[in-house]
């Protein structure tokens, strides 16, 4: 994986964007690929990068959320402390203790999620895991009048996990927060400017959509304005090859390739472009994994699109979504990588007219 690769993954997860607030991932991305590609938006923050190939080929979309999961401030106690809503799905044994980043009018603030400490808790309250409305933001303030007139903290406010970017020791694996959908972002980015040298007989149009953590909402509206003729959603899938989960319920593993979805809870996939890309992936010997998923993407909407568009998920494999961090294999990146590329190549009126006969 090049350096080049890596910076923009680090660049991209720790930008804070959590859903309804993508606005500084968006820039990131334009300003990597507006000398590569048309730049437009839908009107509720999605942004569209059109590249043009060879004629009138067919539309390719290739969706990835910019959103990552976090929270916003409902109100400030009359004690200074933080009660908040979540933006996405959060399990609560996850939340508690972890620091987060609160973006107020006045800067950012750097806080940690707190709840009544464990030696005042009764035996029954031990023994069950702690819900989010029982959890609070600590920032160090010692009142309402504190947060709010001082530190600049209001309702509305985004709060954003604080996990920085880490190569680890193992040098092929990553840890960042906001893998979903960072990873995706990075790969449209990298699909985007890689197509500049490579003819396709297609028109590719790469989106950072918004708000697919809470609804899949970006990717009906963005779908809308390119009306694509086939959707390759590049997402993160998971990867459960960690104790206590047995041989028959591990989905994904590391370091083993690209997942291809065969189903998930908003989309079963079109069969024809899910075998395309199983025979793309055997002539190119990319390594690949068949998953499932009980979540939802961005291809649920996207393929619901109009009279319905042939759309397929492609998950890179990563422990520990929706939480403060996740891990990742760089050769699973490239490989993701890879395999789009190679499946846009192909993608042309002929086979893209077949998908559906």
């Amino acid at each position: 994986m090049s350096k080049e690769s890596i910076m923009l993954l680090k660049e991209l997860t720790d930008a804070p964007g959590v859903s309804g607030y993508e606005r500084e991932v968006s820039a990131i991305m334009e300003k990597h690929l507006k000398s590569y590609a048309k730049v437009t938006r839908d009107r509720i923050g999605s942004i569209i990068f059109e590249k043009k190939g060879t004629g009138n080929g067919p539309k390719i979309m290739i969706p990835g959320h910019m959103d990552e999961i976090g929270f916003m401030v409902r109100f400030v106690t009359e004690e200074g402390f933080i009660k908040f809503l979540p933006l996405g799905g959060w399990y609560d044994q996850v939340i508690l203790s972890q620091r987060v980043i609160i973006k107020t009018s006045k800067g950012d603030i750097t806080g940690v999620v707190g709840s009544k400490p464990p030696h005042l808790l009764t035996p029954e309250e031990r023994a069950k895991v702690l819900e989010k409305k029982d959890m609070f933001i600590d920032i160090g303030a010692s009142s309402k009048k504190e947060a709010e007139e001082d530190y600049g903290v209001m309702p509305g406010d985004a709060i954003i996990p604080d996990s920085p970017f880490t190569q680890m020791k193992n040098k092929k694996l990553l840890m960042a927060k906001a893998f979903d959908d960072r990873m995706g972002c990075a790969l449209v980015v990298e699909i985007i400017k890689a197509l500049k040298n490579i003819k396709h007989p297609n028109t590719v149009y790469g989106v950072g959509t918004v708000q697919e953590e809470v609804g899949i909402r970006g990717a009906k509206t963005s779908a809308f304005a390119v009306d694509p003729d086939v959707c390759l959603v590049a997402e993160v899938g998971i990867a459960n090859d960690v104790p206590g989960t047995s041989p028959e319920q591990i989905t994904g593993k590391l370091g083993k390739g690209p997942g291809i979805s065969i189903l998930d809870n908003s989309m079963i996939p079109n069969v024809k472009l899910r075998e395309l890309a199983l025979s793309v992936a055997k002539k190119n010997k990319i390594p690949v994994q068949l998953f499932s998923l009980t979540g939802g993407t961005d291809g649920g909407a996207v393929h619901l699109n109009a009279r319905g568009v042939p759309s397929l998920y492609i998950g890179l494999p990563t422990r520990y979504i929706h939480t403060h961090v996740g891990i990742i294999n760089i050769d699973d990146y490239e490989n993701t990588l890879k395999l789009m590329l190679e499946l846009v190549k192909v993608l042309d009126a002929k086979t893209v007219q077949g998908l559906t006969e």
